[in-house]
């Protein structure tokens, strides 16, 4: 599932593919942007801002390939003639340079915008927890400002940090001791999950496979899917719901009732 290190990732490989380099081809593959094309352009660069990617073209008063994965999405980068290792109807941008090529697969959305609009489009999120723009005492401040919210809500609030997802809200939660259903006012050590999540995600920006448990093996993760196998510490079965601020956010949750009792 990509979160904040996953697009850190792609944005990385892509900028040592694009930046720097001039388009010499550029098929978008979504029916609004189709016509557009960046071909004899040059790439400035690939950044990511929590979990959105952000492929800057043209200069200052260029334009911005802005895409977020969602569920599904990622990026690959080829050589040139190599075969792709997605089915080419699942591709909805192909950008080349040369002999490099950069495809953008089952986006969860993908649109051109100026450059002049970037700060309407990413200006609203919280400090990046992998951004040059950290703030752990603004993340703090924000994370506190609805003290009666629960903290497994508010830790998927890009508003609040950018860059945490659900298997990290999840292993969040466990790490900390919390139920995620505790209100943000009530967990002991909030400055700790604020540490916790910049710890993390940098701790795994460089790996192909999301750990929190430290170990390398099969057992890589606390709580999350671990519904059928327990939990990893305790070996309670690990509680399995829904949380979301709506239906439509409806995200799965999963928490260890032992190691996570809901406090009164």
């Amino acid at each position: 599932m990509p979160e904040g290190d996953t697009v850190w990732r792609a944005a990385r490989d892509l900028n040592t593919a694009l930046a720097g380099r001039t388009l010499t081809r550029c098929d978008i593959r979504v029916p609004k942007f189709a016509t557009t094309d960046f071909t004899g352009q040059t790439v400035d660069d690939v950044v990511s801002r929590g979990k959105h990617l952000l492929i800057r073209v043209g200069g200052e008063d260029g334009w911005i390939l802005h895409s977020h994965l969602k569920m599904e999405g990622l990026w690959h980068v080829y050589r040139t003639g190599e075969k792709w290792r997605r089915p080419a109807f699942k591709a909805r941008c192909v950008l080349e340079a040369g002999d490099v090529q950069a495809v953008g697969f089952e986006l969860g959305f993908l649109r051109v915008l100026p450059r002049r609009e970037e700060a309407d489009a990413v200006g609203y999120l919280g400090p990046d927890l992998l951004g040059a723009d950290w703030d752990a005492d603004e993340a703090l401040r924000r994370l506190r400002a609805e003290p009666e919210r629960p903290i497994g809500l508010a830790l998927l609030d890009q508003r609040i940090m950018a860059g945490l997802g659900n298997v990290y809200r999840c292993e969040l939660c466990f790490l900390a001791g919390v139920h995620p259903l505790t209100p943000v006012g009530q967990v002991p050590d909030l400055p700790r999950i604020v540490e916790l999540s910049k710890r993390l995600l940098e701790a795994n920006k460089n790996r192909s496979r999301r750990i929190t448990t430290g170990a390398m093996g099969r057992d890589q993760l606390w709580v999350y899917n671990r519904e059928k196998r327990g939990c990893l510490r305790c070996g309670t079965k690990v509680a399995h719901e829904l949380l979301g601020d709506d239906e439509l956010s409806l995200r799965d949750l999963y928490y260890c009732p032992h190691c996570q009792p809901l406090r009164a």
